[in-house]
């Protein structure tokens, strides 16, 4: 089970090997482990590496340590989803054979609530205040990275193709991003699984397009020579979101003709009853389970299991924003869902905005199947979104290394912030932090009006969000929502004072 010859420390081959195990039913719920020095003894490693592997599993949430009794397996694997798990991906061809005609009628034209989100200005507007904590902005030091700037240099020096670049993107990068999807989310998967996007709202866009196609029952090639294209027909997809959820890509589904089906998200993840409870059925559901914005859960993994039957039953793809996962303190990144789906029902949307920098605009979706079909074909007709010497350069930034350092030294940053955030709002009277175990924000609870908080805080200099910005339904959830990525340790001391003096300032003051 264990190969003392491979790179990989034994503890993560334990842990990889433990939790196949719990996949594929060998290992079932509620069954105990072997203790700690048992299964050392056995496997004949020490027993600090049984412990890494027990502790890496429990944080994942696939097993319950209770000081004082056996070590137990927490996730049920339902038998639709237990099949062929051999920790890669499945390639499964999917479609929606059998879909109604309700699921493929017209959606209605029920209006659905749309929160301008707070970091878009409009012409004329106040003047963003001195000290902007909305989410969202990520430390600019990736832009001064001399690693950054030899991969640019590489880039450059090796331009000059006459052709442009592949409208899915160059097998380098691919071959890059599928490495890197690999080492940081331990998802394996092929380059031609890989779509380069420029961002989280192209891809959502690409995704839209597909399920349209996909959701009229037909995928279209581009014809060639004098052969002509297949008549697209497509419908309108409908596609659940969370709520409170990411108002930028609820306008993107729109824009592209989608109908959203706002579901209520807690603390504990987007509400299964209620997205099971639509009728029709949507044809996917976008979710951000490792890191839920702007709430700051995780989803857990019986949950995300359970979201995968739903799934598999309503014959939906998961749409999966892996927007900041790389940013998680006090436990390991959780794996991608991608990682736990064996029929090509997910698609995983990831950026480099806040691993490299906004500015370069370029990301990527995985996908399998008949939508990583249609997804290319929405792209051949689109065209390339990215350069080639952008993608030349973060490939080459992917291959040295250079993100992975990078990604390394900004979260020691970040968890700096996260401590400052703590300490000077934590402690405070009526006062409860949300969200912190990752990303690079904190929902701060409080019983206070936010919008006069806000107000007050924009005229002293500082902005922050209102956690109303991102519902669609007011579903009684309230309080703020701010960003600690993008200004100084300086400037987010000043900022934190300021709101602290306010969340502690008598009621009409």
């Amino acid at each position: 089970m264990l190969d003392r010859t491979s790179e990989l420390p034994l503890a993560a081959q334990l842990a990889s090997a433990l939790r196949l195990a719990i996949l594929g039913g060998v290992l079932r719920h509620d069954e105990a482990l072997p203790s700690t020095r048992a299964l050392a003894a056995s496997l004949r490693v020490s027993r600090g590496t049984v412990v890494a592997a027990y502790d890496q599993l429990a944080g994942e949430g696939y097993l319950l340590a209770s000081p004082g009794s056996a070590t137990r397996v927490m996730v049920e694997r339902s038998d639709a989803l237990a099949g062929a798990v051999d920790g890669t991906r499945g390639h499964h061809s999917r479609g929606r054979a059998g879909t109604s005609a309700s699921a493929q009628s017209p959606a209605s034209n029920r209006p659905i609530a749309s929160n301008q989100s707070p970091a878009s200005a409009t012409p004329g507007s106040t003047p963003l205040p001195l000290i902007d904590l909305a989410p969202g902005h990520p430390s600019t030091r990736t832009l001064v990275d001399p690693a950054w700037t030899a991969a640019w240099r590489a880039a450059v020096t090796a331009s000059g193709r006459s052709d442009s670049p592949p409208a899915s993107g160059t097998l380098e990068l691919r071959t890059a991003i599928a490495d890197h999807v690999r080492r940081a989310r331990g998802l394996a998967c092929r380059p031609d699984d890989v779509i380069v996007t420029a961002g989280t709202s192209d891809a959502l866009a690409s995704i839209g397009f597909a399920l349209g196609a996909l959701a009229g029952g037909e995928t279209a090639g581009s014809g060639t020579g004098t052969e002509p294209a297949a008549t697209i027909r497509t419908v309108t997809p409908l596609i659940a979101v969370e709520d409170p959820g990411y108002p930028t890509a609820r306008r993107v589904l729109r824009r592209v003709g989608a109908q959203l089906l706002p579901v209520r998200t807690d603390p504990n993840g987007i509400d299964l009853a209620e997205l099971a409870a639509l009728v029709p059925a949507p044809h996917a559901v976008l979710v951000t389970p490792s890191h839920q914005y702007p709430l700051g859960s995780s989803l857990s993994v019986q949950g995300r299991l359970d979201l995968l039957d739903w799934a598999h039953a309503a014959d939906a793809v998961v749409i999966e924003d892996d927007y900041d996962s790389e940013f998680r303190f006090g436990a390991a990144p959780l794996p991608a869902l991608a990682t736990l789906d064996t029929s090509g029902r997910v698609a995983l949307v990831g950026s480099f905005s806040k691993t490299v920098t906004p500015w370069i605009r370029c990301g990527y979706i995985i996908a399998t199947g008949n939508l990583g079909t249609a997804l290319r074909e929405v792209r051949d007709d689109l065209g390339p979104s990215v350069s080639g010497v952008q993608q030349a350069a973060l490939a080459h930034y992917l291959d040295s290394g250079g993100l992975a350092r990078n990604v390394t030294r900004v979260r020691r940053e970040y968890a700096h912030r996260r401590a400052l955030v703590i300490s000077t709002l934590g402690a405070l009277p009526g006062v409860r932090l949300a969200g912190l175990d990752g990303g690079l924000h904190v929902v701060v609870r409080t019983a206070a009006d936010a919008s006069a908080l806000i107000t007050q805080a924009a005229a002293r200099g500082v902005r922050v969000a209102s956690l109303a910005d991102y519902t669609v339904r007011d579903r009684g959830q309230h309080g703020l929502v701010l960003g600690y990525g993008s200004p100084t340790d300086l400037e987010l001391g000043r900022a934190l004072d300021v709101l602290a003096r306010l969340l502690t300032a008598p009621a009409g003051n």
